[in-house]
């Protein structure tokens, strides 16, 4: 499964989003049926790794993962929690939703709230949305002036630099979906009253700024992407695709980490007797 990490990581240089083909599958040669069939076998060993991790950072340790998803609307942020975050153990989890911010969050500077979210050791992170909102919906819809926008690329990259330094592993993820399938999920939810809540007349707004958005993306990409924290753009548009590479960048970013079961702190054999010692309890 790494062919699939080594193609969807950017080369670096220029980022041409319209030659990238959202309906692809790279590094994968299989079908539907076997992706999703890849996708479940990888569940014991993530969710072993996971537990790991959280077992160490309950131990002392100080490592911690943060997977970003960023994508434009219907490109499938909450179904690649479900089927690929879900896989793990919830309680060693943390998920993080970035909307517009708040007054009180406006008051500081725009990575205050991300800081407040960032994962303890032990954990993995995950932003559905993130401090890549700043740049994209910011800079198209002009909310802050373009030298604050052109300082915070500098900021974002000097935050996530921090952050690994500190033993966050860091996995960017941007979910590449084409115009013509966001039409048809957005037809989906309105053809479906279980769906209703999901859709947002706004949506339709955001859309006719599509070609602005993905000017905003590129630049994004070509200004974050680093040796530190660098960015995997997942072809979205076949969902059971976009499923596996997440779960397959995920699953390489733990068997990177290899945590390992936290020895014990106390005397094993001493605590066994007291166990097989003590009074029946009535």
């Amino acid at each position: 499964m790494s062919s699939i990490a080594d193609a969807l990581r950017l080369t670096g240089g220029t980022v041409d989003l319209a030659s990238i083909d959202t309906d692809a599958a790279p590094g994968y040669d299989g079908d539907k049926a076997s992706g999703t069939a890849a996708l479940a076998a990888m569940e014991p060993e993530l969710a072993e790794l996971q537990e790991r991790l959280f077992a160490e950072g309950r131990s002392g340790g100080e490592r911690s993962v943060l997977l970003v998803l960023q994508g434009m609307d219907t490109s499938g942020k909450g179904g690649t929690l479900r089927h690929t975050v879900g896989l793990v153990d919830p309680q060693g989890v943390r998920i993080s939703s970035f909307k517009a911010p708040t007054e009180e969050e406006r008051s500081h500077d725009f990575l205050w709230r991300i800081e407040r979210a960032l994962p303890e050791p032990g954990y993995l992170g995950v932003f559905d949305r993130s401090h890549y909102e700043d740049v994209l919906i910011a800079r198209v819809r002009e909310l802050a002036p373009p030298e604050e926008i052109e300082r915070r690329y500098d900021a974002i990259n000097d935050f996530e630099q921090r952050l690994v330094d500190g033993g966050t592993t860091i996995v960017k993820c941007m979910l590449h979906v084409s115009a013509a399938e966001q039409r048809e999920r957005l037809l989906a939810r309105l053809d479906d009253p279980t769906k209703f809540w999901k859709y947002n007349p706004g949506d339709l707004d955001e859309r006719a700024l599509w070609p602005a958005y993905r000017e905003a993306y590129q630049v994004a990409l070509e200004r974050t992407h680093t040796e530190a924290a660098p960015w995997h753009v997942v072809p979205a548009d076949k969902k059971w695709y976009r499923n596996l590479a997440v779960g397959t960048l995920l699953l390489d970013a733990l068997r990177g980490l290899d945590p390992q079961w936290p020895a014990a702190d106390f005397d094993v054999a001493a605590e066994r007797r007291r166990l097989e010692q003590e009074e029946p309890v009535a």
